[in-house]
């Protein structure tokens, strides 16, 4: 069984007795706070697949969720426009005029200076630091005569999913149409969920217009991610499809990358995540903030903390309560808690050993001397080193890009950059000299495979056959 240690329930008295002192009468809120904090493990006790198992992310059950998403895709495929504004109408209770336009049908949005201000900090370092991931290519001589080369070439048309529903992200549209842009892609479509009175978010549209989208398509959910695979009659047709999403969103672009639709997706994606290895000088405050910033996301969000020794995990388990109480949304973050761990480590080598393990898709290092852990850490969507780091940096303007393997996807997949938006041509070119340098090794190889064609075009070039 699981080496399992839970926290008192009674008020903690102590160096988090201040903390105590700020929360207000207990509420019901509070009360539900309680019940659904984080559990607390000392990991050195654990064995290997105990340890996994407290490490497990909440599960999506992606059959049944398939069952739902399948009729949507297929009707979006066969109906176009009437099936998105239907399944719009049905999901969102909006009527739409019209599913897609171009961008410049819409007129500009107006914001608040300082809103302005901030998208436009945020996108000027988004763009320094994309740009500065653009490559000549490759050309190197592998032998006397034969040349060999690789080239970059946008992705002619690509498809930008902005969430709305619970939260609107209008980050994301920076994120993914600033790299897209920059790439060269001709047709950048950006879906977003429509407001009650069918128009785009102003934000989001700022933001669109800002960065080079093309087109916008006023819908969310499987229907927008399936007309962007498909194409409708408003909607170009995307060769990849960029964004995070809910399971619906999720499921169904699974689904279309493995269809008849010939369209990429950017990864596989699940809720969102952190895991903040944390030491004794690291403000509770801050630690409790950086965990509680993506629990807030959504209830199958997850977040972890690998304490080291002298860390208070019971005073930083009632500093991660009171904040949490102060969110707007505490229920929705209460519930990704209940699913969320402490882990009491020795040392940071396990601390990294655990990360590794788990993969996550933001990683935040709270110590002293934090750079020192860079060379051992493996496995991660998006790395924040040091004291005043928070993750939110990154999830708006540090520059790199919030659109990152989760789920353990770290492992494989690296999150959206310049290079997603790109495909890479290799190039080889020879000389007759060079032919006659490598050509009769390639019959030679071609002859053990016994794929005679292969061998005879270069020896009728050598006039040896």
């Amino acid at each position: 069984s699981r080496t399992r240690l839970f926290l008192s329930k009674s008020v903690y008295s102590g160096s988090a007795g201040s903390i105590s002192a700020r929360i207000p009468a207990m509420n019901t809120k509070l009360h539900a706070i309680k019940d659904s904090m984080m559990e607390i493990y000392d990991a050195e006790t654990l064995q290997t697949e105990d340890l996994a198992a407290v490490l497990a992310r909440p599960r999506i059950d992606f059959t049944s969720i398939l069952d739902t998403v399948s009729p949507i895709v297929d009707a979006v495929r066969t109906e176009g426009d009437s099936a998105v504004k239907a399944y719009t109408a049905k999901f969102d209770r909006v009527e739409l005029n019209e599913a897609c336009c171009p961008i410049e049908d819409l007129a500009d949005p107006v914001l608040d200076p300082e809103v302005t201000k901030a998208f436009d900090v945020a996108y000027d370092n988004i763009r320094k630091f994309h740009e500065a991931q653009k490559t000549d290519g490759i050309e190197v001589e592998t032998m006397e005569g034969v040349t060999c080369r690789r080239v970059s070439r946008p992705i002619n048309s690509v498809g930008l999913y902005v969430p709305g529903g619970s939260a609107v992200l209008p980050s994301t549209a920076l994120m993914l149409a600033v790299p897209a842009s920059l790439a060269g892609c001709k047709t950048i479509v950006l879906a977003t969920p429509p407001r009650s009175d069918g128009s785009i978010t102003p934000e989001v549209l700022y933001c669109a217009k800002k960065a080079g989208v093309t087109h916008v398509l006023k819908a969310g959910g499987a229907q927008a991610v399936a007309a962007l695979a498909w194409g409708t009659e408003t909607c170009p047709k995307t060769d990849k499809i960029f964004g995070p999403g809910n399971q619906f969103v999720t499921a169904a672009k699974m689904l279309l990358q493995n269809s008849e639709a010939m369209v990429a997706i950017d990864m596989p994606a699940g809720p969102s995540e952190v895991l903040v290895i944390a030491d004794e000088k690291a403000p509770l405050s801050h630690v409790a903030l950086d965990l509680l910033s993506q629990a807030e996301h959504g209830p199958d969000s997850q977040a972890i903390l690998i304490a080291l020794p002298g860390v208070d995990v019971e005073a930083l388990r009632k500093e991660v309560e009171y904040q949490c109480s102060l969110l707007p949304r505490a229920e929705v973050t209460m519930t990704a808690l209940s699913h969320s761990r402490i882990l009491s480590v020795d040392s940071i080598e396990k601390a990294v050993e655990i990360s590794n393990l788990y993969s996550p898709e933001h990683l935040i290092v709270n110590i002293e001397n934090a750079e020192r852990v860079l060379p051992m850490l493996d496995n991660a969507g998006s790395v924040f080193l040091g004291r005043w780091t928070p993750e939110s940096v990154g999830d708006y303007a540090s520059g790199t890009n919030h659109v990152l393997p989760t789920y353990g996807y770290a492992r494989m997949y690296s999150g959206v950059s310049l290079d997603a938006f790109t495909k890479k041509m290799t190039v080889q070119s020879l000389t007759y000299q060079g032919l006659q340098n490598l050509g009769p090794h390639v019959a030679k190889m071609a002859e053990v495979e016994g794929l005679d064609a292969h061998r005879r075009a270069v020896t009728l070039r050598l006039g040896i056959e």
